[in-house]
């Protein structure tokens, strides 16, 4: 629970009724790898913060294959702030822990909080900063290089995911980055 805090308390204020309003609400789950915290089609009925784990966010495209889009791990929330139905797959790729709190105990706490909407505003533009770091560069760029940019933007993620996750996110086969890995070595 104090991970969520912390994390919260990097974007505003809260004051100790606040923080007892947060975690009253609060619970903790854990998903074990390959588990859904929200599958293409749903709509999501909670909020998740990633105290531990790794997710991905994935999708099927018209031939069927299943396309990683974008890796998130600790420290970042798990939300639809638009409560629309998913368009894509969220899967544990590692065994996770979670701290959830339901849609409707969420608005009490924006409706309770004052500054509430600043802070996640804040929470979601940081977010849309490190999508746009982690996914634009990759576009353009050769097997190998996009391979070093993973490295450098995912350092703690080579070792704890599995390497075809890693290949469909930068779009090539498994054994092409296989080759490039040795190559690097």
């Amino acid at each position: 629970m104090k991970e969520l805090i912390n994390y919260l308390l990097q974007f505003g204020h809260l004051n100790n009724q606040q923080i007892d309003l947060i975690t009253n609400k609060a619970k903790e789950i854990e998903l074990h790898k390959d588990e859904y915290f929200i599958e293409a089609g749903k709509s999501l009925k909670q909020v998740g913060f990633i105290v531990e784990g790794i997710f991905r966010v994935c999708y099927y495209n018209n031939k069927g294959e299943e396309i990683t889009k974008i890796f998130i791990e600790e420290n970042h929330l798990l939300f639809n702030p638009r409560n629309e139905p998913f368009t894509e797959y969220v899967q544990a790729t590692t065994d996770c822990k979670l701290v959830v709190i339901s849609n409707s105990d969420w608005k009490q706490i924006g409706d309770t909080i004052v500054g509430w909407d600043s802070i996640i505003q804040k929470v979601i533009n940081k977010s849309l900063t490190e999508k746009l770091e982690r996914v634009s560069p990759l576009v353009s760029q050769d097997a190998a290089t996009r391979y070093l940019e993973f490295i450098e933007k995912y350092p703690t993620l080579v070792n704890r995911i599995p390497l075809a996750y890693i290949a469909s996110y930068l779009g090539i086969t498994q054994q092409s980055l296989s080759r490039i890995r040795k190559n690097i070595r």
